[in-house]
């Protein structure tokens, strides 16, 4: 459920007053911060955040684009690391097939193939 029109977004009470404070300075520092449910507000337009993802601090710079979003959006909290390409799955099922089997153990090339019926045997005509 989303929240209230009449109540307005939500910001962090310490957050607001930390942009205001840096409104007027050239020099702006980055402001960190833990409050990821804060909602972007055309305030913050211009302004950089360290956003806290639970392990490290992902720098932010607000763009208009980024107003009614959630600062927690642009701070993944998990690290993608790629799927398997083809090419890494086939070499682990090759490495799968060259282990050896036990000894008097069918190999596994023979036992995937199917068993052929037996020819007819030819009769001699003499």
């Amino acid at each position: 459920m989303t929240r209230g029109v009449w109540k307005g977004p939500f910001v962090h009470p310490s957050l607001l007053k930390k942009v205001d404070k840096l409104k007027n300075q050239t020099g702006r520092k980055p402001i960190k911060t833990w409050s990821r449910n804060s909602t972007v507000i055309p305030e913050f337009v211009g302004h950089s955040f360290l956003i806290h993802n639970g392990k490290t601090f992902i720098p932010i710079t607000i763009s208009e684009e980024m107003v009614g979003h959630k600062l927690g959006e642009f701070s993944p909290t998990r690290k993608f690391s790629g799927h398997t390409s083809a090419d890494k799955k086939a070499a682990q099922e090759g490495a799968k097939s060259t282990v050896k089997s036990p000894p008097g153990a069918a190999a596994p090339s023979e036992s995937k193939k199917p068993k052929e019926p037996a020819a007819p045997a030819k009769k001699d005509k003499k």
